[in-house]
């Protein structure tokens, strides 16, 4: 194998027996006749990963994505074919592999990291950037069978993030982690790009587009599609909605339309007034979370309110709120900008702005130890069920050359508790809709 290679697969075919009942295992022994049907969940798989990829793997339930990997991370063995991988690899599997649910959190580390290759000596000294990572606190002393499923993640990645590894291996576990634990995995994700290489399976397309390079659309346990991630990902995008639409659209009916007229959009009242409002959960300002900076300004509170000043704990999608940053100047500023990404749980930002053109010919100079506030007015989007945050940076100089003095990854956390959006990462509060025709 090229010593740019990380992984080689070539022509791998993994075939499972099925057996009707479970002692005709011990029966097919003594019967010369198959008690068993053969099920091919994996048939001539090839493809390689050069060293420093990240390539996504895509695909329905069952069309063999967990089975691949598993063939990679070496956990099963390929019924035909060749598997050659360069590196170490740490994998992030079905929810709690390779954990003893007997053992405490500390002793499923020293268990996990010990068959990633990690001496005792080497997971003494990072044990507390794990355990830090983890965020779990005392519960790393109890026993791993009375965690929650996103302990379980916290901890797996936590471990996986901090053995060295060449190659890591990602099966879907992000699902079940809450806002910020995704939005750091997502950080070290992006990171270790630069590094290594990465094989993630998700069924979001739009995190495989976001994440990586290439993708692989796996269609029962064949290759149907491969190539740049965008173009796979449109591509089975428009497979699951052919088969969602397979039922002939109904013939048009002849009618006499009368001519349109100009009309407003009146949805929102109606949506607002039923059970598909889009309700949105606003929680506080963490001062503590993840930041960087100079730190020549600090960013003191994040907040979102409405036309009169009052902070909002619910928001409804489509209506106009007001993002509120307070800024404490440490040491002068003569350019000031400040802005903000609304991301999903991803990390994919979604919308966002700054400051910077609204006083490009006119900055606002403030004093040593002086407060700036700064109001950013928007209808907010109609967004799908799930968790967001809002990262918020303050720096100075203009768009193109600036210091960042306090950047917040996830300031303000908020949950679309329902929603009418059906596809899509946001939907757009619709002014009007014109339709004409002569």
């Amino acid at each position: 194998m090229s010593s740019d290679i990380a992984i080689s697969v070539r022509q791998v075919g993994k075939t499972f027996r099925l057996y009707k009942r479970p002692q005709d295992r011990l029966l097919q022994r003594f019967s010369r006749k198959p008690l068993f049907r053969e099920f091919h969940a994996l048939s001539d798989i090839s493809f390689e990963v050069k060293k420093g990829e990240t390539v996504g793997i895509i695909g329905r339930n069952g069309s063999g994505k967990s089975t691949l990997l598993q063939l990679i991370c070496g956990t099963l063995t390929p019924t035909h074919g060749d598997i050659q991988v360069n590196g170490r690899v740490a994998a992030l599997l079905e929810l709690g592999a390779g954990f003893n649910p007997e053992f405490t959190g500390r002793e499923n580390v020293y268990l996990n990291a010990t068959i990633l290759g990690l001496t005792r000596e080497e997971i003494d000294a990072r044990l507390d950037d794990i355990f830090t990572f983890a965020d779990i606190g005392e519960f790393v002393d109890q026993p791993v069978k009375t965690y929650s499923s996103g302990m379980y993640v916290r901890l797996a990645f936590a471990v996986i993030a901090h053995v060295d590894a060449d190659i890591l291996v990602i099966d879907e576990a992000l699902a079940v982690g809450d806002a910020l634990f995704t939005q750091k995995c997502m950080r070290f994700l992006r990171e270790f790009r630069e590094k290594g290489t990465i094989l993630f399976v998700s069924h979001d397309s739009h995190a495989v587009t976001n994440l990586c390079q290439h993708a692989i659309w796996l269609k029962e346990g064949k290759i149907a599609e491969q190539g740049p991630a965008k173009d796979v990902a449109e591509a089975y995008l428009a497979s699951l909605f052919a088969s969602a639409n397979r039922k002939e659209d109904a013939p048009a009916t002849q009618a006499t339309m009368a001519k349109p007229e100009e009309w407003v959009d009146q949805r929102l009242p109606y949506l607002n007034a039923g059970n598909l409002r889009n309700d949105i959960e606003v929680f506080r300002f963490d001062p503590k979370a993840s930041a960087f900076g100079h730190g020549h300004a600090a960013i003191t509170n994040v907040r979102l309110e409405n036309d009169d000043g009052q902070p909002l704990a619910w928001v409804v999608g489509g209506e106009v709120v007001t993002l509120r940053v307070t800024v404490q100047c440490r040491l002068p500023l003569d350019q000031p900008i400040v802005g903000f990404y609304v991301k999903d749980r991803l990390g994919q930002n979604l919308f966002g702005d700054n400051t910077y053109l609204t006083y490009a010919d006119n900055p606002v100079h403030v004093d040593e130890g002086g407060e700036l506030q700064v109001r950013f007015r928007f209808p907010m989007p109609l967004l799908p069920v799930g968790d967001y945050s809002i990262a918020v940076a303050v720096a100075n100089g203009t768009q193109l050359e600036h210091v960042h003095h306090h950047w917040i990854h996830d300031a303000l956390i908020f949950r679309s508790q329902c929603s009418a959006v059906a596809s899509g990462l946001v939907g757009i509060p619709m002014l009007s809709i014109e339709l004409e025709a002569d």
